[in-house]
């Protein structure tokens, strides 16, 4: 039995800015916020962008600053995401009870793997998310009885492929129903295909792969999307993909100021 998905909802929530703009083929931009601050959340949402990728995978954030992080950010009409740590049902709860616009799940390598993503995602009947909090449906702006209706078909659920084990099986993964994005890793999938990091970007064997997975997301009716290191880069894909995350806070802001003391000093 087929259900509705982000991709097919004809559910119109404003308050879900960047699920509504990758719809409309808008071409959201995201970044990654790895520091655990409510006020560095905010000054980030704040910049114009449309959706806030909180890293709980490799930041330093905990539960706290995720569930405070989520509410400042969703306050100021802009979406929050949650990379989380690992697959596992009980992160993928706790992430999507913050009221998280969507989920990012990082080195996913098998379609199974991805099925259990999507059923920890989703209430029943798809999947077998519990309910017990008030918290979710206020990142909505909704009642908890229209969140309930409206959640399976609302929230995004991205995997990340930056793996050969997921390159591999990028077909069966994208196959899958209810995975909405597909995200490239490109630093983590160089590693693992290379050995070393950055690509320089024209090795056969990694832009061969990234070739095969925007294939099987268009294949599959899947979202494409990946990180970039700047604006430059973002502007020159947007003829390939749907969505990008524009580097980090962290990145964003040692950058910003080694380029200002190299000034200074010359």
């Amino acid at each position: 039995m087929e259900y509705p998905t982000a991709f097919t909802t004809t559910i119109r929530n404003p308050r879900l800015r960047l699920l509504n703009k990758i719809k409309a083929a808008e071409y959201p931009l995201m970044t990654f916020v790895a520091i655990p601050s409510v006020r560095q959340a905010q000054i980030v949402a704040l910049t114009g962008l449309d959706g806030v990728i909180l890293d709980c995978e490799h930041g330093h954030i905990g539960d706290d600053s995720m569930h405070n992080s989520v509410a400042a950010i969703a306050a100021l009409g802009v979406s929050p995401i949650i990379r989380i740590r690992g697959p596992a049902h009980d992160i993928i709860k706790r992430a999507l009870d913050t009221g998280a616009h969507g989920i990012m799940v990082p080195q996913i390598n098998n379609a199974d793997e991805a099925q259990q993503i999507v059923q920890s995602a989703k209430f029943p009947p798809q999947g077998v998310r519990g309910q017990g909090s008030a918290f979710p449906a206020i990142g909505h702006g909704l009642a908890t009885p229209e969140y309930m209706k409206s959640a399976n078909e609302t929230i995004l659920t991205m995997i990340q492929i930056e793996t050969r084990a997921g390159v591999d099986n990028v077909d069966a993964i994208c196959a899958v129903p209810g995975v909405d994005l597909v995200f490239i890793g490109p630093n983590d999938l160089a590693q693992s295909l290379l050995g070393y990091v950055p690509a320089r970007g024209d090795e056969p064997e990694f832009t061969e792969a990234i070739d095969k997975i925007v294939a099987a997301a268009r294949r599959h009716g899947k979202w494409v999307g990946r990180m970039v290191n700047d604006g430059a880069m973002a502007k020159q894909a947007r003829e390939r993909y749907d969505s990008v995350a524009v580097t980090g806070d962290t990145k964003a802001i040692q950058n910003w100021y080694i380029r200002e003391f190299e000034i200074a000093r010359s």
